[in-house]
Parts: C-alpha cells; sequence; structure tokens
C-alpha cells in the first residue's frame, strides 16, 4: 500500500495506520530528513529477520533504529555527559551516532563491539509514529541496489511494493546518506561515514 502525504500537517488517519502495521510486526517505508527509511518496530524479531531478507543483508551486519528524543536514546545506549551535550546540540538531524549498548538494546541490533546504531532524523511525521508506538524503529536506507540510495518513492515503490506493508510517500527527499558519527569514544568522535550534516566539530 502507497500513501502520498501533502504538505506538513501530520495526518492522524495515516499516523494510526503506520502504527497499525509496525505493532502488528509490518514494515513500512517512511521518509527522514535524508533518505527514506525501511524500518519496523525493534521488538519484533520476525520483522527485524524480513528487513535483513527484504534488504539481502548478512545478519552480522547490525541495524540501526530511531528513537523518539534523547531520553528514549538512554534507555538502549549509555550517554556520557559530554555525549549528552552533543546529542542535545545535533539532534533532530541527519546523524547516525554509534554508542555503547545497554542491556535494553534486543540483542540482534547489537555490533561484536556491544554498540547501537541510532537516529533521531528531523521529520515530524517518523518521530510523531516512533511516540505513538511507543518503541523505536528500525532505520535501514531505502536502496534498489548496494550503490543506489533512492530520494524518490517513483523510483522504488515499483521494487518494494510486494515486499513491504506500507510506504509513506512525502514525496523526493534528499539522496544523500547521514553522516556516522562513533561516539564511543566520548573525548573523541570519529566520523565512520561522511554524509549530510556538519561533522566539523568531529575533528
Amino acid at each position: 500500500m502507497r500513501i502520498e502525504l501533502h504538505g506538513s500537517t501530520i495526518n492522524t488517519q495515516v499516523l494510526e495506520q503506520a502504527v497499525s502495521i509496525l505493532s502488528e510486526g509490518g514494515l513500512i517505508i517512511y521518509p527522514t530528513d535524508t533518505v527514506y527509511g525501511l524500518g519496523c518496530d525493534i521488538t519484533k524479531k520476525s520483522a527485524i529477520e524480513r528487513i535483513y531478507r527484504v534488504k539481502g543483508m548478512q545478519k552480522q551486519k547490525p541495524l540501526s533504529f530511531v528513537c523518539a528524543d534523547i531520553k528514549d536514546i538512554s534507555k538502549y545506549a549509555k550517554i556520557s555527559t559530554t555525549v549528552y551535550r552533543d546529542l542535545r546540540r545535533y539532534l533532530p538531524g541527519p546523524y547516525t551516532f554509534i554508542l555503547p549498548g545497554t542491556r535494553e538494546a534486543p540483542k540482534v541490533l547489537l555490533s561484536n563491539q556491544k554498540t547501537v546504531g541510532i537516529r533521531i532524523p528531523d521529520h515530524p511525521l517518523t518521530l510523531a509514529i516512533v511516540r505513538a508506538l511507543g518503541n523505536p524503529i528500525i532505520s535501514t536506507s531505502v536502496n534498489i541496489s548496494s550503490q543506489s540510495f533512492a530520494s524518490d518513492p517513483q523510483e522504488f515503490y515499483e521494487y518494494y511494493e510486494d515486499k513491504v506493508d506500507l510506504v509513506l510517500d512525502s514525496g523526493p527527499t534528499w539522496a544523500e546518506l547521514s553522516s556516522v558519527i562513533d561516539m564511543t569514544d566520548d573525548e573523541q568522535p570519529v566520523v565512520i561515514r561522511a554524509g549530510q550534516g556538519d561533522i566539523s566539530w568531529c575533528t
């Protein structure tokens, strides 16, 4: 199913439909402040496994996820005072932060180093979905191939229409991925991937 969104006002009916699908273990494609994301409720293990199949990814590669706010992040990641200050400054925004995971983080989302990748995108609908769901959602980019990151739903809908349960189409978005910043050493952030967003503060 594909729903076209118009304007920046959050449609309550669309919000409820997305949350219902996620809570039942479904997959959705949703807009962010970077590329479109493919996601599911992080508490639904079978849905996470489905994402790995849809993307053709090895399970050794951990998936990042979207939290509603910094308080929500602190449930799944250990945040020092220094890191908290940086998160307050740059979130919501086009960043994925790598942080030490807590016991609350689903094991399937932990890297071998026991870290998690977390986003708070600057997109009101996506954040409203996460808040209404009550759980974070997986955040993996919608790409048709390993080198092609689609920025327009018209580019990827035909490919994904029988693989996901809902596509939220808000029109073309940025084609550049988020910047990935490793914050496990809170005194020295490390840029893993340069994408959208200012990364000069990491050097």
